[in-house]
């Protein structure tokens, strides 16, 4: 496809299919290699400028049975058949394929990369190269993104986000703690914790997003609960407080961590001080 040419494969271990190309290979190892068998070379040039020179006097060589010689030929037939190059080389690609997440990224190469959020749980097929990404649905390209080789990273298009989440992309971290105070002091606390959780605090917009929303779906008052349970506790994500709602944790009472007791000394109990 690149090339623009066809591939007729012969079948293997069927010489008679290939008769031309025995023949030329016998014919260069009798004029060419079989010339040079008493030769010494002592550097790569000189044995391809000998190389050369044979294989110039083979091809002018006039033909036994017929008229011309191979030059003759091939000035004739292919030289006017011949294309330039492309304008690209060809680059070797990988093809995969991956199922796109809830959150429009597919996963390759332990990275993810946006598609449009219209395929979310859709089948695409991948092709990577060692600069691009593309991603293919039906046969039609639908992403192109620059090939990262950074673990775990996410490279994200603003276009394949719904618009819902567009409008949310200019938000400083200062907005999203406000609008989470809207809900409580609780829910701000830990929207807090969790951007501050984040090598960059838009990493946690969304985890921040669930927990602000949890508000119209629960009474505000139960976030709040199950926010002050979420901090009590250290478990500062979405999924977490989503489970202290659904499961009614909120509506219990809280108990506060117990600090451990402090063991007896005992003549048999050595303790830490012995093991330095």
């Amino acid at each position: 496809m690149h090339y623009g040419v066809g591939v007729l494969p012969t079948r293997p271990r069927k010489p008679r299919d290939k008769a031309k190309v025995e023949v030329g290979v016998q014919i260069a190892e009798r004029w060419i290699i079989a010339a040079l068998r008493h030769r010494k070379f002592f550097s790569l040039g000189e044995v391809n400028g000998a190389i050369r020179e044979l294989l110039d006097k083979l091809n002018t060589r006039p033909f036994k049975k017929r008229e011309g010689s191979r030059r003759n030929l091939f000035e004739e037939l292919d030289r006017p058949a011949l294309r330039p190059l492309p304008a690209e080389r060809f680059d070797l690609a990988e093809w995969s394929q991956a199922t796109v997440n809830i959150d429009y990224h597919i996963q390759f190469d332990k990275s993810f990369d946006s598609v449009p959020y219209q395929l979310a749980r859709q089948t695409v097929e991948v092709r990577a190269t060692p600069t691009t990404v593309e991603i293919f649905h039906q046969g039609k390209r639908v992403a192109s993104h620059v090939r990262t080789r950074k673990a775990y990273a996410a490279i994200t298009n603003s276009e394949h986000r719904p618009a819902s989440h567009r409008a949310h992309l200019d938000w400083p971290p200062s907005r999203m703690i406000q609008w989470a105070a809207t809900v409580g002091p609780r829910t701000r606390e830990v929207v807090e914790r969790v951007l501050e959780a984040q090598p960059h605090p838009e990493m946690g917009y969304r985890s921040c997003l669930g927990i602000i929303r949890l508000g119209q779906h629960y009474p505000v008052a139960r976030v709040e609960a199950a926010a002050e349970r979420a901090l009590l506790t250290g478990a500062l994500t979405y999924k977490s407080l989503e489970s202290i709602l659904r499961h009614n944790l909120d509506q219990q009472p809280l108990t506060p961590p117990q600090t451990p007791r402090s063991v007896p000394g005992h003549v048999n109990i050595r303790g830490a001080a012995y093991f330095e």
